[in-house]
């Protein structure tokens, strides 16, 4: 794997301005949630540098990537191609950023939906990404206070009002958002069953 300081400077060369200084948020964002949480600041900090390393393959050369790593395209993924940046960033991380811890790859891959049985690292990215500095949307306030003293429920409010834009957009909610959210529910009543 190369270093922190030479995927951040690759990354710069391959993202839009406005996007690597989103992801160096996301990435300090990560490093200070994981100190919270006594997360590994160093994989935290690959994830959330790295979470949207392919995010600008757009257009007919995202599907060629995802061919060419093998990476199932349902029909939600092709009706919102973006939703994709979060496996094709696995293999990208993989390939150009020599990562191969799987920690750090789950949290990339799972960044933008969620999924079923999130690990703490991979809530810190999902929520990081949200909450960095420069999102502005209402209630991002809250969602930031509650980040950093209630994971799950930050998470839960994150899934909620991704659900609740969709919805409003009229688009297609991805089953992985579905099932992050119905497994924090069931896991936290399975916990005050115990």
């Amino acid at each position: 794997m190369v270093s922190r300081e030479e995927m951040r400077k690759k990354l710069e060369g391959v993202l839009t301005a406005k996007r690597f200084v989103h992801s160096l948020n996301v990435m300090k964002t990560s490093m200070e949630l994981a100190q919270k949480y006594g997360e590994d600041k160093e994989k935290a900090a690959i994830a959330g540098l790295l979470h949207d390393c392919a995010r600008e393959i757009r257009g007919e050369e995202l599907f060629n990537q995802c061919k060419k790593y093998h990476i199932h395209i349902d029909d939600i993924d092709r009706i919102q191609p973006e939703l994709l940046h979060g496996q094709l960033g696995v293999e990208i991380a993989r390939e150009h950023y020599g990562v191969e811890d799987p920690a750090i790859l789950k949290a990339i891959r799972y960044h933008t939906t969620g999924g079923r049985d999130m690990s703490l690292l991979d809530k810190i990215v999902f929520i990081a990404d949200s909450i960095e500095p420069n999102r502005t949307f209402p209630g991002v306030e809250e969602l930031r206070k509650t980040a950093f003293n209630q994971m799950d429920h930050a998470v839960m409010m994150a899934l909620d009002r991704t659900i609740k834009y969709v919805i409003s957009k009229g688009a297609l909610i991805h089953p992985d958002t579905i099932e992050a959210r119905n497994y924090l529910i069931l896991d936290k009543k399975n916990s005050i069953a115990k």
